[in-house]
């Protein structure tokens, strides 16, 4: 009789608490909200209430459409108390309250209005307010809020002799992935010994062709400032001979350009161009949709493309003409944005085979005559892979998610000397899937490049390089070769 009654008072409570529950969105909220704060350290406190996955409605079709606009990242707000200690004791060290019933939920920062503009007490997707990232001010420590260490000084490096790492990011099977992996800190950005040479070329071609090349939207200034600031930290810490930071004048001296830059009256992305010879773009949450829109950036090595094509665009909108993207990549694409930690960065590599060696090519440009035929005068010495070595990171602040690439070339004759690498090649050439295949555009240099790399293959094999009956297959040193760094050091003279 006593557990009967039990099970009756258990199965009332249930009752109840459903009930109370399902007549109120905003109590339910709440008690969800703090379940998932038990669990995870600082990704709901500080920051507007977010879902661990993105609510699906389904459309009489049957297909998904994902609503990002109640998920956000993981907050960083808990880093205060390590970046500016001092803040916090200002602040507090929680935000408390504004999940409460009858609380007002604090405001997303604006979207698409200069950030000074916004309301001192408005949320970043982090968790900052504006008032704590204008206290924090200028160069604060990005180390800590991010949760990714600067790099380790570079003592071997020699500007004269410096070479990118060799990146080579063939796979085979062949098919539509991000193929990420872990950042390494140490090489989020590179310089090399054609440094002054890059700058040159990419400072003429926004003198050229303006805001095809360079340009930010209204609400993009934190996000600018920061990704600014992080760059320049990140120099100075990597290669402390050639950059410093004097942060009481905030004054930049580039000792490799013999230039010095005033911060307080350069726009960030001019310092970023005028410094940082690799492409950057900005995306930023849209608070209506939480989404991401490209909202700024500084691409000067963009193929069949420029960054005046794109600003402004969705994530979705900008990756429409790649094969498969929308069956296969744009559901994990937009969760993986809407969710992307801070500290957890990630590289990638897209590559390509050019005729010499274009950096920038918009529509329209001369280069591209040379995608439409297949010259019978090529030579492998006029043949380069280009690789666009990326990176992937969310500033913690601004909680914009930047990608950055840089466009490496490489002579396809230096494949002979490359393990495994002709073979790994010719497989991708010959049999990958056609639509893929056709949106790389191999096609025209393929006549000159696969009879090289088949005698390219046929030496490694006979030298014993590579094993008679090897199964073509992704190297396990990806995105490099067996022997890449010895090789690399010893071009380098050390």
């Amino acid at each position: 009789m006593q557990n009967s009654f039990l099970v009756l008072l258990a199965l009332g409570f249930t009752l109840i608490s459903s009930l109370y529950l399902f007549t109120s969105k905003r109590r339910r909220e709440v008690v969800l909200s703090r379940l998932r704060l038990s669990r995870r350290r600082g990704s709901g406190a500080e920051t507007p209430p977010r879902s661990l996955s993105p609510k699906k409605n389904n459309s009489d079709s049957g297909t998904s459409n994902p609503d990002y606009k109640d998920v956000f990242p993981p907050s960083r707000r808990y880093t205060l108390s390590t970046a500016a200690p001092e803040l916090t004791a200002k602040f507090g060290e929680t935000r408390n309250g504004f999940n409460c019933e009858g609380e007002k939920e604090p405001q997303c920062v604006p979207f698409d209005i200069p950030f000074k503009e916004a309301s001192p007490n408005a949320l970043t997707p982090t968790g900052f307010s504006v008032e704590e990232i204008k206290a924090l001010g200028d160069f604060p420590d990005y180390a800590a809020l991010s949760g990714i260490p600067l790099p380790q000084p570079y003592k071997d490096f020699d500007l004269n002799k410096a070479k990118s790492r060799p990146y080579r990011p063939f796979r085979w099977a062949y098919h539509q992935t991000m193929s990420l992996t872990k950042l390494e800190p140490d090489w989020w950005l590179e310089v090399e010994s054609d440094y002054v040479d890059r700058i040159t070329q990419r400072t003429a071609l926004y003198a050229r062709h303006g805001s095809s090349v360079l340009d930010a939207l209204p609400g993009s200034e934190l996000a600018c400032k920061e990704l600014m600031e992080m760059c320049l930290q990140f120099y100075c810490a990597r290669y402390p001979m050639y950059f410093l930071l004097d942060q009481s004048k905030m004054l930049f001296h580039n000792r490799i350009l013999n230039t010095t830059t005033n911060l307080k009256e350069t726009p960030p992305l001019i310092v970023i161009l005028n410094n940082i010879p690799e492409d950057f773009a900005l995306m930023l949450r849209d608070p209506e949709t939480g989404t991401y829109k490209f909202r700024a950036g500084v691409i000067c090595s963009a193929l069949g493309w420029n960054l005046g094509t794109k600003i402004g665009m969705e994530l979705k909108e900008i990756h429409a003409p790649i094969p498969d993207y929308k069956e296969k990549m744009q559901f994990s694409m937009d969760r993986y944005f809407a969710k992307k930690p801070t500290d957890k960065a990630i590289q990638r590599g897209s590559w390509g085979l050019e005729v010499d060696k274009p950096l920038y090519m918009p529509p329209g440009d001369p280069h591209e005559l040379h995608r439409n035929t297949q010259s019978p005068t090529l030579t492998p010495s006029q043949c380069h892979l280009r690789v666009d070595w990326q990176t992937l990171r969310r500033l913690p602040l601004s909680a914009s998610i930047v990608f950055n690439f840089k466009a490496l070339f490489t002579p396809v004759e230096q494949f002979r000397k490359e393990a495994y690498l002709p073979s790994l090649l010719l497989k991708v050439l010959k049999e990958g899937k056609k639509n893929l295949m056709d949106y790389k555009g191999t096609w025209h240099v393929e006549h000159c490049v696969i009879p090289a790399l088949e005698e390219y293959e046929k030496e490694q094999i006979e030298k014993g390089m590579v094993e008679r009956d090897w199964e073509c297959r992704t190297l396990e040193e990806s995105p490099f070769f067996p022997g890449w760094e010895e090789k690399w050091h010893r071009e380098q003279g050390f």
